[in-house]
């Protein structure tokens, strides 16, 4: 009876295989690419935005009849919004300050820096870099949507709201709208808050004048007091 001879693998074929398994593992090993285009955290809306379309459309024409603006570059538009959170409780909690810097990021949609002390206060307790705020700057769409916000959202919600102080510019159409707590902005839950704190609103514009900023805030619907 024939044997049956069992030939081991040849040279050619045990190379093979390694290959074939290092190159597995290479393929494991190696990170699978990032999907292009994936949202950031809190990404700058996209598309056009309610208030800032309304400037252009109504707010524009209406305030070049106003004024006698020669052209619509002229005509007054807003530059930035910043809002800020002083936490002088912060310098004995540290909580509440990091409480208050994610809740401003929840209502601006933009991730907050934090504030320091200038110099030391010895009467207050206060070291020169002491963290005893934050405060958040924003542009472009994401400053009309949250104007738009505000506006429509927020003041309303303040007990017997009946409108802002017109006197609060600075005398080159820049103004500063005071809150008292941040929980007039919906996003924000109660039961979630550690701390109740007011904020400061400066809305920067590119007038020259108050009358001209005051114009502008009041067609894209600041409620003044009367």
């Amino acid at each position: 009876m024939a044997k049956t001879e069992t030939k081991a693998p040849t040279r050619a074929a045990k190379t093979t295989g390694k290959s074939e398994s290092k190159a597995s593992a290479k393929a494991a090993a190696k990170p699978a690419p990032k999907a292009e285009g994936t949202a950031k955290a809190s990404p700058e809306p996209t598309g056009p935005v309610r208030l800032q379309e309304h400037y252009k459309q109504k707010v524009v024409p209406a305030m070049m009849k106003t004024f006698s603006y020669r052209n619509e570059m002229q005509v007054p538009h807003l530059q930035a919004i910043v809002v800020n959170v002083g936490m002088g409780k912060a310098t004995q909690n540290g909580k509440l300050l990091d409480s208050a810097v994610e809740e401003l990021g929840i209502i601006s949609g933009q991730r907050p820096v934090v504030t320091r002390a200038r110099k030391a206060i010895a009467n207050f307790k206060l070291r020169k870099g002491l963290a005893i705020g934050t405060k958040v700057t924003l542009r472009g769409r994401r400053m009309y949507e949250f104007m738009d916000r505000l506006l429509t959202m927020a003041l309303p919600r303040i007990r017997d709201f009946k409108g802002i102080s017109p006197k609060a510019f600075d005398g080159r159409g820049n103004y500063t709208l005071g809150l008292k707590e941040q929980l007039i902005f919906p996003e924000i839950q109660y039961d979630s808050v550690q701390s109740i704190h007011g904020m400061d609103i400066t809305i920067v514009t590119s007038a020259n004048t108050n009358e001209e900023g005051k114009a502008l805030l009041k067609e894209l619907g600041v409620p003044f007091r009367v």
